[in-house]
């Protein structure tokens, strides 16, 4: 099985090591309030960006308390509009960062952005200025479970997998699909009946920007202040991580 890429997989260690609990749990109750909106249910039979959401919950031990009445206050409070605004910029060194947010207040969010992009030596600039940079990927994590691991390869090379990578301590498999390929993987995982730990659409960078370590260090500080913001959902960018720098964020 190949390699799956090194800056998903490093962001994804260092996502979990960092994010604070109540700040995911609050990221996944937009990610299921935005999906019984735009899917028209609560019930996620009938609505698969919500079974993606619940997916998503379980795979960070959201409780199920929480997950129902967050389906439950989503499917009460239809006049609430929400928005899912995207922001470009560079942060030191240049290295290109790009924003996804939900958020209830446009005017507050965008100014909230660019005074962390303008606080952290950045610069947030104009849509389209850095979205080229990026490839978006549909990212799956799942447990392989009873499945023979030969069986499950071609099974998922079936499904669209364009990489997948087996985590040797942890047996956990990622899988990388085209952003088309993201609702038959969806379909090809029901069929064999495993639910994913987490399945996201993430941009992954063409290209990438090489920086002493020291500029890197003021990188990853901008790009944790941007994911501190609460109208925050991704942040990415195209810093490249060199052996130098990983072994800095395994300190």
């Amino acid at each position: 099985m190949a390699g799956h890429n090194k800056w998903s997989k490093i962001k994804h260690k260092k996502g979990a090591q960092d994010a604070k609990r109540s700040k995911i749990f609050g990221r996944i109750i937009k990610e299921i309030t935005v999906a019984v909106k735009e899917g028209g249910s609560g019930d996620p039979e009938f609505n698969p960006r919500l079974r993606l959401a619940i997916a998503n919950a379980k795979g960070v031990n959201m409780p199920k308390d929480n997950i129902e009445r967050a389906i439950k206050k989503a499917v009460d409070s239809g006049a609430t509009a929400l928005y899912q605004p995207t922001y470009e910029g560079y942060g030191p060194g240049g290295v290109a960062i790009f924003v996804e947010c939900t958020t209830d207040n446009l005017n507050r969010t965008v100014a909230s952005v660019r005074a962390t992009f303008s606080k952290r030596g950045g610069t947030m600039s104009t849509s389209g200025s850095v979205d080229y940079l990026f490839e978006r990927k549909g990212i799956f994590v799942i447990k392989p479970g009873e499945h023979d691991p030969e069986d499950l390869e071609l099974e998922l090379i079936d499904g669209g997998a364009e990489d997948i990578e087996i985590d040797e301590e942890t047996g956990e498999i990622t899988i990388t699909v085209a952003f088309e390929d993201f609702g038959n993987m969806q379909k090809k995982l029901e069929e064999l009946g495993i639910e994913p730990q987490s399945a996201t659409l993430e941009r992954i960078p063409t290209s990438t920007s090489t920086v002493d370590l020291e500029t890197a260090r003021k990188v990853l500080a901008l790009v944790e202040a941007l994911e501190d913001d609460d109208d925050v959902q991704n942040v990415f960018h195209n810093l490249e991580l060199t052996p130098e720098l990983e072994a800095a964020l395994e300190e």
